[in-house]
């Protein structure tokens, strides 16, 4: 392995340790009094890790409380909580029995009591019960609709929220008069609130009008019954509920730089915005590096050039992989050849897609080994078939579930 790809491999790790969401949960717990009875729900990728770190923050001064998380992401029992894996990034039938479990729980609290919400990306498709005349495969078709057309994930949740009875600020509503403390890792750009998880606890910006146009953008096939209970408006107020964010992409970004500078290179971080189609990033990124490695821009080597965001895949294949390992593959195209140059593209959530890998990391040679096993790079990316390329030439980057999820993180390396 380079040296260069060692590199990588340490930044990766030391940039999700650093934005692991515990330290910011206790914090954030530490800053408020809370008076009488505490009931604890926490969905999304990292609401194990959330809801873990509050008991051990609060202890016995939690009645009780429910984690609602991805399949394989709940790491073991927490005392007087109910634990509940679900599908992502497609809801199914464990989602709705969390819902119905939060429900119960917070049935009949009065101002007395407290609701501490931890909210983390993934939410939205974790935690879901559907709104009257609503079936859950009609939430599983429109989703898959949204995701193979290439939209973005405001888009998709603009959709969600009016087919839903608790995202868009309406599960706030059905807590009646209970004091809510919503601390939330933000997966966002812009860390809008209204769209992390579908803002379940937190007044909706969003409206039908802009729903009705991201169904004609995309031409959704959606039944007019279905057309009508979107455009049924959600709640433009809720009163109940303080927030606190605890963590983003910025922050990522931040400890990557953090990392490389440490390893000896110059760090630049070019935002933490990003938002294209998956292979056009892998593109602009091969060409920053074939610039660097010919000495026509500023960045000198040794540097990390790095970028935050979310990408969106469009479908026109029927391959396997995900947004990262897209990224990685169209990159890995750009950049054969060049010596000293690694790319790496991962979810900070150790998922990337329907796949078990978080991303992918490829060099110069990573072409060359592809070609070697008579895979063509070009056709696999054209397939949207990123995973099985990178497995190829053993560039997958593979965490498992790392506990937080803040979005996804581009970093260019060169020596």
């Amino acid at each position: 392995m380079s040296s260069v790809r060692k590199d990588a491999f340490v930044m990766i790790k030391e940039s999700i340790n650093a934005v692991l969401p515990e330290a910011a949960v206790v914090k954030a717990l530490k800053e408020k009094d809370f008076i009488g009875n505490i009931v604890v729900i926490a969905i999304g990728k990292a609401a194990w890790n959330m809801a873990n770190a509050t008991k051990n923050t609060l202890g016995d001064r939690i009645s009780k409380g429910i984690v609602i998380t991805k399949y394989e992401h709940a790491k073991g029992p927490i005392k007087n909580f109910e634990i509940i894996e679900a599908g992502h990034p497609v809801p199914d039938k464990n989602a709705i029995i969390g819902a119905n479990k939060a429900l119960e729980l917070v049935e009949g609290l009065t101002k007395e009591d407290n609701i501490i919400f931890l909210i983390s990306g993934g939410g939205s498709a974790i935690f879901e019960k559907p709104m009257n005349g609503v079936d859950l495969e009609d939430i599983m078709d429109i989703t898959n609709q949204l995701l193979n057309c290439g939209a973005d994930i405001v888009e998709i949740n603009t959709i969600r929220k009016r087919l839903s009875a608790v995202k868009g600020g309406k599960f706030a509503a059905l807590c009646g008069k209970a004091n809510i403390y919503s601390i939330v890792l933000s997966d966002v750009i812009g860390d809008y609130l209204d769209a992390i998880a579908s803002g379940p606890v937190y007044p909706d910006s969003s409206t039908s009008e802009e729903a009705m146009k991201i169904i004609n953008k995309y031409n959704l096939h959606i039944d007019d019954h279905l057309k009508e209970i979107i455009n049924i408006e959600t709640p433009k107020q809720v009163d109940n509920c303080e927030t606190i964010i605890t963590g983003s992409v910025s922050a990522l970004c931040e400890a990557a730089a953090t990392s490389a500078k440490k390893l000896g290179y110059q760090p630049f971080i070019l935002g933490s915005t990003l938002e294209c189609e998956a292979k056009e990033a892998g593109k602009f990124m091969a060409a920053i590096a074939r610039d660097i490695k010919q000495g026509k821009n500023s960045f000198q080597p040794p540097c990390a050039i790095i970028i935050g965001g979310e990408t969106v895949v469009r479908i026109i294949g029927n391959g396997k992989g995900g947004r990262n390992q897209e990224i990685a593959l169209s990159a890995s195209i750009g950049i054969e050849g060049l010596e000293d140059v690694v790319l790496f593209s991962l979810g900070s959530d150790g998922t990337d897609g329907p796949t078990d890998a978080a991303g992918g990391i490829v060099d110069g040679e990573s072409v060359k080994r592809m070609r070697a096993e008579d895979i063509m790079p070009e056709v696999y990316l054209d397939n949207n078939d990123s995973y099985n390329a990178l497995k190829t030439s053993n560039d997958l980057i593979i965490t498992g579930s790392t506990g937080t999820n803040v979005n996804d993180i581009i970093v260019l390396l060169c020596k």
